[in-house]
């Protein structure tokens, strides 16, 4: 068995689809029922458990004898939630149980961590220098690789974080206000015809704030990739290694779809120094684990995300 959490997410639900078209089928699905549980509906799974009743089936010890496997994605993904416990328990209490039991059972564990953790630093690679979250969601991811780098330097089996940066793809739409930029300006070029991006700020022009937009699908490739083959331990960067603007998503979109337009809108005070205006993987870390394919460029994941995305807009309109 595998177990998945966080499988009717976005990202779970990519990994659970690459998962069964390997043939894998005898999946454990951790989440809560909501609007993203429709992800699930054209996808294989063997059992389905909400968190609280997976922390039970831990405690009492009733899982499975043989797990090969833990993708643990399910998280509060909210960056703008200030609610620390709520945050501390879902990001940080959740996940050090799933550890705990996964270096106890020797079962190779992957989970979700972020770019966020570096926050307002200007350097990206995964070192504790660089680690600089501006709110509670990067503050809770670090504290859990914290936890994780102090527990597992003689592991025997690979615990790897992977700091994912701005992921995008199919399967996003459920997430409203914390979907991709890729997918929301999607959205409002589908809506409305216009692509609004923040006037200048930070030192950038208008729009021309970058970021590292990664396609899922290679997210899910490097998931797979470290659950498998000889123990990994540490955290890793998962990114293009490239840095693209807004104005770049914004224009290939436009190009793709065939119409529309770029509007600049007021940056929002309520963003002001707490706002990622540059970001770029630095993945040393990940070559040097072994990992060694190549990543999409946003072009590419663009026109494939495209192909879905209007098939799920054409199918419930949202």
């Amino acid at each position: 068995m595998i177990i998945l959490t966080g499988g009717a997410g976005f990202i779970g639900s990519n990994i659970l689809a690459a998962l069964n078209a390997k043939g894998v089928t005898d999946v454990l699905v951790v989440d809560r029922r909501g609007d993203n549980f429709r992800n699930l509906r054209d996808l294989q799974f063997s059992d389905f458990m909400p968190p609280d009743e997976f922390a039970r089936a831990i405690e009492r010890k009733s899982l499975p004898d043989r797990i090969e496997a833990i993708f643990h994605q399910g998280a509060c993904a909210d960056t703008t939630n200030t609610d620390g416990r709520y945050m501390i328990e879902n990001n940080f209490t959740f996940s050090k149980l799933i550890l705990h039991f996964a270096l106890s059972h020797r079962v190779p564990l992957v989970y979700a961590s972020s770019a966020a953790v570096y926050g307002s630093s200007s350097a990206f690679a995964p070192n504790r220098e660089n680690e600089r979250p501006l709110n509670l969601y990067g503050l809770s991811k670090l504290a859990f690789d914290n936890h994780v780098r102090s527990v597992t330097a003689k592991s025997g089996s690979t615990v790897a974080g992977l700091r994912y940066f701005n992921v995008y793809g199919p399967r996003e739409s459920h997430k409203g206000k914390m979907a991709s930029m890729v997918y929301q300006l999607y959205r409002q070029l589908k809506t409305s015809g216009r692509a609004r991006l923040f006037e200048g700020i930070d030192g950038y022009a208008d729009g021309a704030q970058r970021r590292d937009f990664v396609f899922v699908n290679d997210i899910v490739r490097v998931n797979l990739a470290l659950a498998e083959g000889p123990a990994r331990n540490g955290v890793f960067n998962v990114g293009t290694g490239h840095a693209r603007s807004f104005n770049d998503v914004a224009t290939i979109l436009v190009a793709r779809l065939g119409k529309g337009s770029i509007e600049y809108v007021p940056f929002p005070e309520s963003l002001a120094g707490r706002y990622q205006s540059f970001t770029q993987a630095d993945l040393s870390a990940l070559r040097s684990s072994g990992y060694t394919e190549s990543f999409s460029t946003l072009e590419n994941g663009i026109a494939q995300s495209l192909e879905a995305w209007n098939r799920e807009y054409d199918r419930t309109g949202d």
